[in-house]
This record gives structure tokens, sequence and C-alpha cells, in this order.
């Protein structure tokens, strides 16, 4: 009876390792055996190999491989022939390094297509890993995030499914790597490859690729990651722009800045005008059907993208837009212009001269607005609102710079604002802690009243670390709402057919509570509406002012 037991279980593990496995699986699976060895195996880390050069020769063969044991068999052999590697495990970890390892994880070397054998051979890599500078990527002198070198940047050949995969191993594994909040992506990011690798196969020009490949890196939700290509489309695209700005509130997008004044007048547009269609689309129905085309960490960054997006148009044919007005809609067929940026950047430099750096509100408030203020302005900001009761600090824009001087100002003593994770490049995937950032010194001349912060989506990255900054304050309240939520340094990409860039390196606050798509959290959440728009009101600023005259 036993003896009839062992054989039929030794015939059922045959028929299971022995099962055919599918394209996307092998597929997959050798992304990242490709992408561990590239940064992890001696000799492929130090540059011994081309090893693009060595993904085109093996596809092939995995291609062949039609079940688990022959694919096994294929990888176990491509390791074989990469030399033998130096045992030189345990490998010590310094003393003074703490790692920060919710983004790593190597446990697909239990991958159930492989092998015993080949599953014993990645973890035998990982443990006696390359050591010295890597040949592929660098860490940024003073930043911590990586760069790339000794990459290809050729743009695939698009008739070739092999060639066309080398690009998509090559991002995926970066990603994989070396983007520090992968841990928080809402679709894991194993699930990304498998969706986009049957995609990119199926794409048979250069739209269709970079379509896929766009979809791929939307799924990263960090707000910092824009995907550009470079090469001419198949299909001639023409950039013109609808004459202003706007928001999306409530799916319908409204009017907040007018760019060419002639054009709005001819059209009859000003601040407040809402759109409800574009070319027979809802806002609704556009905002769903981009949801995979653009990458941002949250939903008011996204629509905040989106927003822009929606006033590009591609084409040089006249646009249809259907405005809403008291309950009535009305469609007009515009023509849009490719306003040269000569005249955006006049405009823009226009309307920044009508603002002020910083002023004094009524009730001995000031207001300082910190996307035109300088470092050289400081000194005069400060002897102007230093015996204020308040100071306005208006984030909802992009800073020049002026967080140490106004942070020194803010504080009394020495504080820790900013915590870092950075990418180990001795063990690719893990990411160890920072010392950090800090702000201020013994200062008995430092600013006494309360600190108000105004954010919104448009408050990114440096904007977001101000704001941090701004906080060790111990008298600052945050209004507004939420922040874009990338914050930190970027790893920036740039290849021949596209440039694209993400986070490099995680950002939090001293107690290691997360900002990375979270954002800065406001005290007293108040969003612009519609009607407050119509009215020309600052609802924010409005709200803040309410907050120093009553506490409340």
């Amino acid at each position: 009876m036993k003896k009839i037991t062992l054989l039929f279980l030794l015939f059922l593990s045959q028929i299971i390792f022995g099962a055919k496995i599918t394209e996307t699986e092998k597929l997959a699976a050798t992304c990242k055996v490709w992408g561990f060895l590239k940064y992890y195996h001696p000799q492929v880390a130090s540059g011994a190999f081309n090893w693009d050069n060595q993904l085109l020769d093996i596809l092939p063969k995995i291609d062949k491989a039609q079940t688990k044991e022959e694919f096994s068999l294929v990888l176990e052999n491509w390791i074989d022939a990469l030399g033998q590697i130096k045992e030189i495990a345990p490998i010590a970890t310094p003393k003074d390094v703490e790692y920060f390892d919710k983004n790593f994880d190597l446990s697909w070397f239990n991958n159930k297509l492989f092998s015993k054998k080949l599953s014993k051979k990645l973890k035998f890599i990982e443990e006696n890993r390359f050591q010295g500078e890597q040949f592929y990527v660098y860490s940024l002198v003073g930043g911590g995030n990586v760069g790339l070198k000794n990459e290809s940047n050729k743009h695939p050949d698009f008739t070739n499914k092999n060639s066309k995969l080398r690009l998509v191993f090559m991002y995926w594994n970066l990603v994989e790597y070396f983007f520090p909040d992968k841990y928080l992506m809402d679709q894991k990011w194993d699930i990304t490859l498998e969706k986009t690798i049957p995609l990119v196969i199926k794409a048979e020009n250069q739209d269709d690729f970079y379509l896929a490949m766009r979809k791929m890196v939307s799924r990263i939700d960090d707000s910092h990651t824009e995907f550009f290509t470079f090469l001419p489309p198949t299909v001639p695209k023409i950039k013109n722009f609808f004459p202003a700005h706007g928001k999306i509130i409530d799916e319908k997008l409204v009017i907040t800045e007018i760019l060419a004044d002639s054009l709005a007048q001819a059209y009859d547009i000003k601040v407040g005008t809402i759109i409800t269609k574009i070319n027979d689309k809802t806002i609704r129905e556009i905002i769903a059907e981009n949801r995979d085309l653009i990458c941002a960490s949250n939903e008011p960054k996204y629509l905040d993208k989106l927003a822009e997006k929606i006033l590009r148009s591609y084409s040089d044919d006249l646009v249809k837009v259907e405005f809403s007005k008291n309950d009535l809609y009305v469609t007009k067929t515009m023509i849009w212009y490719d306003y040269h940026d000569s005249h955006r950047n006049e405009f823009k430099k226009g309307a920044r001269k009508k603002k002020e750096k910083f002023k004094l509100l009524e009730n001995n408030i000031g207001y300082v607005n910190m996307g035109i203020i300088e470092r050289k302005n400081i000194p005069d900001m400060i002897e102007a609102l230093k015996n204020t009761r308040t100071i306005i600090f208006d984030l909802r824009n992009y800073p020049k710079g002026t967080f140490e001087p106004i942070g020194n100002f803010l504080n009394s003593q020495e504080k820790k604002f900013a915590i870092y994770t950075l990418p180990d490049l001795t063990y690719p995937g893990r990411c160890k802690w920072s010392s950090g950032s800090s702000i201020g010194f013994d200062n008995k001349d430092y600013y006494k009243g309360k600190v108000v912060l105004l954010l919104d989506e448009k408050t990114q990255s440096q904007a977001e670390w101000t704001a941090m900054c701004f906080q060790t304050s111990g008298n600052t309240t945050i209004v507004g709402s939420q922040t874009s939520g990338a914050d930190g340094n970027i790893s920036i990409f740039d290849f021949e057919g596209f440039n694209t860039q993400f986070s490099g390196i995680g950002v939090f606050y001293p107690d290691k509570r997360e900002t990375q798509r979270i954002g800065i959290v406001p005290d007293i959440e108040v969003k612009p509406t519609i009607k407050g728009i119509q009215e020309g009101r600052d609802e924010v600023l409005d709200r803040a002012l309410l907050f120093v005259e009553t506490g409340k």
C-alpha cells in the first residue's frame, strides 16, 4: 500500500511540475531574475557582461521552455554560465545602519515556477552579493537618490517583442529596487508587470508601446512622476491651449486664471466660468478615462494634473466646449492656439509683478507669498513682520529655497523636522534611515507670534518639505487641503525615446510618520468652492484670517 501511495505521489508531483506555464508567467519571472542578477551578481553588477544583450540572448530560450522544469533549467544554466561566485557570507551590517524594510522582499525566490535548485542559487547570490561600485546605478552626491550610468538609452525596435521587453524589464527593476515608496502603491508592482507584458507584446508601433509604458508608469502612484516621449509620433500632434487655467470641482472645470485676455473676451470667458464638456465628453467621463494615464499620489493632485491636460489640445482642429451658467448650457466651437512660450511667460511675469512678496494685513497680521519671495528679500520681510501677531505663509505654490532663513527666524533653538530613507546600493531593494534635517539655533530674537500655513494640492516636494520645516515653530496651524504627497529629491531617467522620474528618497517626520501620498495634513480643512471662485474670494485665506481672530 505504501509503495502504491509513493508511486502515486511521485506521479502527481511530475504532473504538477511538468505542467505548462503561460508566456506572461515566464516573462514576469525572467524579468525578476534578470533585474536581480543585474544588481546582485558580482560579475554582472560590476559590468563584466553586456546585460541587455544577455537578456536578448536568453529570451528565445525562455520562449521555447514549455514546462516549469524546462524553464528553471534555462535560468539555472544561465546563472552557471556567468561564472563562479566567491563565498563571502555572512556580510556584516554596519553598526550605524538602521534598515527600513517595508519595500524589501525577495520572497519571490520561492516562486512556484522555480526548481529548488534555482531558488537556492538565487539565495546564495543574495548572501554573497556584489559589494563594490554598482555598474548601472550610482547615488547622487548630497541627495542619496539614484542616477543611471552605463545604461543603454536606445528606444526599442517596435516590431521586435524582445526588444520591447528589454525596456520594460529595465524600468520595472529600477522601480523594484530604487523607488523608496513602492510599498505604498495601490496595485502591487508584481501585478503591474503581469498586466503590462501582454500590452507591450501586443503593441505594434511606438504610440501603442509608449501608451502601455505610460499606463505602467502611472501605477507607481507618485505625484513627482511624469512620462514624456521624444520620438516623433506616428500621427503629428500640435499642442494648443485653452486661454485660461482651471480647477476641477464637483466634476466641473472652473476657470481660475485668465492667460490670454483677448481670446478670453472673444469667448466671454471669465474667472469662475464653468466648463462641463470638452468635445462632447463630460468632465466626469474625462476623469474616468485618464485614470491609467496620469501618475499622482492622491486624488486632489490627480485632478490638478488632469485639469492642465484637459486644457491642452494635440490637434489644430476646432474644439467644442460646453459651458454652464445659471443652469443653462451653451456649446461654443473654439479655436485654441499654441501661445508662444515667450508670450505665456510674459503673462506670468506680469501677473507676478502685481503680487506682493510680503505685506501687512489688517489687525497686525503678516502675509508672505512663498512662491515669489527670494532669499534676498527675507531680511526686509523679517524686519517688516517681526512684531506682528501672526504671519501667514502661503505655500500653495513652489518656494524659492527660502526655508532656512525663515525656519531660523521661527525657532528659538535647533529642531529636527524630517528624516529620510535612502537606497542602499550594497543591498539593492533595501533602504536605510538617514540622520535627517534640522533647522534653527539658539535664537533669542525668534518670532513670538503664531504661524499659519496655507496649503493645497499644488503644495508639492520642496513646498511640503518647507511646511514640515515651519511646523517646528511649535505654534503652527495649517489651513487648506491635502497636499501633493510627493516629497524629497527626484531620480530622473533620460532615454532616447522617453523621460521619466520618481521620488528618489522617502521623507518622514522625525517620529517616522509618512508623508508620501498622505502629504501634509491640514489642521483646518477648507477647499475652494465654485461660488467662492466666482465671487473672487480666496476662501482658504479667509478661513485662516478667521482662525487668527477666533482661535477656531
